[in-house]
């Protein structure tokens, strides 16, 4: 794809955005999967910049939501959900620099019926939760299982739902921390945003030597907020082209498309989030444009655009995003 050259990875990636050697890593080469982001466990894979790598990831249950008779109070062992594949030390990675993230496919992978989606006590955007306590009674445990394949998502025998994947779990390793990987932050993290898609380039903040990729949680189909808790969540398979943006000095992390540049904030209340990415994206137009951060402020609240990742996690998640038409 021509724009490809033209972008962040292509002009600035020390691969220039050039495919370079191909690895794989699966459930077997895994062998244990990790529930937290941090500089402690060791690489399972060690990669040179342009690597395209394929890897298999579980869903966000392990697979352990087997059947719509299974209640995930039952099954599941909180905390310990959401595993992830990595890390993925990246040669020449340094504090300050970012990976460079190029989705190339997501594909689910396993038996059908391969997509869950499910009712969790205590968890969602409209339920009383640990953090919003309420008197409220839980809603009752219900799980569907659906059936994804090349026509769709079949969400009952008359509605069909396109099959738009993405990667909810993405992200480096912070420098000192060990955090959940159910939590989004500014390394990256359980974001859910479905922009983070086949198409994509994701650029990660690097706060540790060799940056520490992790993936995960990847999502058939989901909606803005992750209304419920949970996307359809899918085992998957999940090609990866990772190019080192030396010094590219992104404190959040920052999404590119063919027509629009995005950054991602984290936090709670959702409107911190929403500052975070849009204070990001408002230093970045006025350094691309040589005009002041009061132009790109007010350019922004023209054209500005704002994508809700999840509305459900320890931390909400938001884009702000500008298309690159607007950038003269």
């Amino acid at each position: 794809m021509e724009w490809l050259k033209q972008s962040i990875m292509g002009q600035k990636g020390v691969a220039g955005g050039v495919a370079g050697a191909t690895h794989s890593l699966t459930i077997e080469d895994q062998k244990t999967f990790h529930y937290v982001y941090g500089p402690y466990a060791d690489p399972v894979l060690e990669v040179e910049p342009g690597a395209v790598i394929t890897i298999e990831t579980h869903d966000a249950f392990e697979g352990k939501v087997k059947t719509e008779a299974d209640k995930p109070s039952e099954v599941l062992q909180f905390p310990f959900l959401n595993p992830q594949s990595g890390p993925i030390h990246v040669r020449g990675a340094e504090k300050g620099d970012a990976l460079a993230v190029r989705i190339i496919s997501v594909t689910p992978r396993g038996p059908q019926p391969v997509g869950t989606t499910c009712l969790i006590p205590e968890f969602g955007g409209l339920v009383s939760t640990g953090q919003t306590a309420m008197l409220n009674a839980p809603l009752p445990e219900i799980v569907k299982k659906v059936v994804v394949d090349d026509a769709g998502v079949h969400w009952s025998d008359t509605l069909t739902l396109p099959y738009e994947p993405f990667i909810g779990t993405i992200g480096t390793a912070p420098e000192i921390e060990a955090i959940s990987s159910l939590q989004p932050d500014y390394y990256g993290g359980n974001m859910d945003l479905p922009d983070v898609a086949p198409g994509a380039i994701i650029y990660l903040p690097v706060n540790t030597p060799g940056g520490y990729l992790y993936v995960g949680d990847c999502h058939a189909i989901q909606g803005d907020g992750e209304l419920c808790g949970v996307a359809l969540e899918i085992p998957a398979t999940v090609e990866l082209q990772v190019d080192l943006i030396k010094g590219h000095g992104n404190a959040w992390p920052q999404l590119e498309t063919e027509d629009a540049m995005m950054f991602i904030g984290s936090a709670r209340p959702l409107e911190d989030a929403s500052r975070i990415a849009y204070r990001e994206l408002v230093r970045w137009v006025a350094a691309q444009t040589g005009g002041s951060e009061e132009d790109a402020y007010m350019l922004l609240t023209m054209c500005g655009k704002i994508r809700l990742g999840n509305m459900v996690d320890p931390k909400y998640s938001v884009g702000a995003s500008i298309l690159k038409q607007y950038l003269v």
